[in-house]
Formats: C-alpha cells, structure tokens, sequence
C-alpha cells in the first residue's frame, strides 16, 4: 500500500502565503470549519489564542491549507514557524508549465508578487528560480 502525503512549508504568515499560492497554481484555499473550531474551544481543547479571524472568518492561527481542483494531487499545508527563513530550501516546488508558457508564468508571477532569483539550464532544460513572498525558492520550468 502506498503511503500518502502532503506538502508542508513553514511560513510567517501562513494564511496569506496560502491565499498567494493558490492564486499562483489555480487552486483553492481549504475552508475551515468555525463551529469545529467553537466546539473545540468550548469543549477546552482550543482557546481564542489559538485562533484569529482572518477575512471574516474564524480560522486556527497555526496554518492554512491549499488544495487542488484535480483529485489525487497532494495538500500543501502552511504552518507558522517562529523562526525567518534564512538559508536556502532544501525541498522546491517546480511549476512545470512547459518551454512554450514559461515566460509568460514567470512575469506573472513576478506581478502577483514572486522575485526572480536566477536562470538555469541542464542540457535541453531551462527553468527560472523564483522566490515567493516569504523567500521559498520554487522554480517554473
């Protein structure tokens, strides 16, 4: 049987970095169940500071979560860390987008907010290394 996973990045801000990862795959951010969150909180299992209204709604301050339109893709979960990202990424995410879009997807996502970070090449593969809002390096290829 295989074993099933998800993506897990540590983050500031795990709620915003999921709103912009969503906008940046096409995915969509996984709502959260506020009386989920009432009951674990009245049932003393949660309290208020584990929680913070964001958007309107009563959501877990720890993390956020995206999930993908297509079935059997992986979740990719956002979780606060206290500390800042200060080293290079030892896992990426490659937004594989193909030679013909490439381009196209880098400037947007330089618009939505990504920096460009460098160009490379291996044989008949390019790829652009980027950074999101935080400073996790992903690639478009």
């Amino acid at each position: 049987m295989a074993t099933d996973f998800q993506v897990v990045i540590d983050c500031a801000a795990p709620h915003e970095l999921a709103g912009w990862w969503a906008e940046a795959l096409g995915w969509e951010v996984e709502a959260q169940d506020e009386a989920f969150i009432r009951r674990m909180i009245d049932a003393g299992h949660a309290s208020e500071a584990d929680t913070i209204t964001y958007n309107g709604a009563l959501v877990w301050k720890e993390g956020a979560a995206i999930n993908s339109p297509d079935p059997n893709r992986p979740r990719v979960l956002f979780q606060v860390v206290p500390e800042g990202k200060t080293v290079k990424n030892r896992l990426h995410l490659d937004l594989r987008v193909g030679a013909e879009r490439r381009e196209a997807e880098v400037a947007r996502l330089v618009a939505a907010g990504a920096t460009e970070l460098h160009r490379g090449s291996q044989g008949p593969h390019e790829w652009a290394t980027l950074a999101d809002p935080e400073g996790n390096e992903f690639c478009v290829a």
